[in-house]
């Protein structure tokens, strides 16, 4: 008996223990863009490949803070916001691309004003400098020969952005927001119209990035971490319905809701990541990086070689 015990000891001292999912928490908002993330969580495709992945819903302007304090390791933003964390000291590099947007970023103006022009002197709201929304506004500007100067802002998140034009807000003329909170203005257009969106300005494309520190001790993490990506596109493809309801659900939307929504942007799949670091990405990085610098949201301009490590999208 004793020495039936002393062989099972062994046997279980020799077994190989269980690999466990590779922990990683990061940092989003609810735009419609970065729905296949969370769809990956709740369908289970982090998990399947062996990742145990937390989603925390942080304001764009906070989210560097997270990443700096650790709470964090990746994050979801856009192209200019990691030129800016990067540039604010908070080392982080891309990894994929999420969507581009087709009209679901856009600027609302209150029916008095015809032209982007008329905007000179006037209140715009939108979310604090260093974010998707300020950068609209600021590119926007610039293709109509102004600066940020010539407005006056008023930092509201989107959401709220978009709240305060239905609400008809007499101190503001006019509002940057985002999908879905665009389309309850879309809903209601006596409150005021859209004037310009990513039709008209294609400049907000989104990404998906890590601490070089996280990248380099768990590359399988990362690479794990784009597949469950372009596997939650997939799902999308193969059943439509139950994407967008999963999808929905996190921003309190029906699936038919959000299915109208997310028809203003395009999701990436690898083929097109492979076709946007290939060249769009570095272009656009240089020129958005002179913009902010240009517009006082940089004091200089980082090593843009360093923003993207495309291993993981091969």
């Amino acid at each position: 008996m004793k020495k039936l015990l002393l062989t099972l000891g062994v046997c279980a001292l020799a077994a190989p223990s269980f690999a466990q999912d590779a922990k990683v928490a990061i940092g989003i908002s609810g735009w419609t863009g970065f729905a296949p993330l969370t769809l990956a969580k709740e369908a289970g495709l982090f998990k399947k490949h062996g990742l145990d992945v937390t989603i925390k819903k942080i304001p764009q302007k906070d989210r560097h803070l997270a990443i700096a304090s650790g709470d964090i390791q990746c994050a979801a933003t856009t192209v200019e916001t990691w030129i800016g964390w990067n540039a604010a000291g908070v080392a982080t590099t891309q990894i994929f691309q999420l969507d581009k947007s087709f009209g679901a970023d856009g600027m609302v103006v209150k029916p008095n004003i015809a032209k982007i022009t008329d905007l000179k002197g006037k209140t715009v709201a939108a979310s604090a400098p260093g974010t998707a929304p300020y950068f609209a506004l600021a590119w926007m500007l610039k293709k109509n020969g102004m600066s940020i100067k010539d407005v006056k802002t008023v930092n509201l998140e989107p959401q709220a952005a978009a709240n305060a034009m239905i609400a008809g807000n007499a101190d503001i003329d006019a509002a940057m927001t985002y999908e879905p909170f665009l389309s309850s203005v879309r809903a209601k257009p006596e409150a005021g119209k859209i004037i310009a969106t990513t039709l008209d300005y294609p400049m907000v494309m989104d990404t998906f990035g890590c601490t070089p520190k996280f990248l380099a001790e768990n590359p399988k993490a990362a690479q794990g971490l784009a597949n469950a990506y372009f596997d939650s596109l997939d799902m999308i493809k193969a059943d439509s319905k139950k994407s967008f309801e999963i999808m929905g659900a996190d921003v309190k939307q029906s699936g038919e809701a959000f299915e109208k929504s997310q028809a203003f942007l395009r999701w990436q799949d690898r083929a097109a990541n492979q076709k946007f670091f290939a060249g769009e990405h570095a272009a656009f990085s240089k020129e958005a990086a002179d913009l902010l610098l240009e517009a006082g949201i940089i004091k200089s301009i980082p090593d843009l070689t360093k923003l993207a490590d495309t291993r993981f999208i091969k």
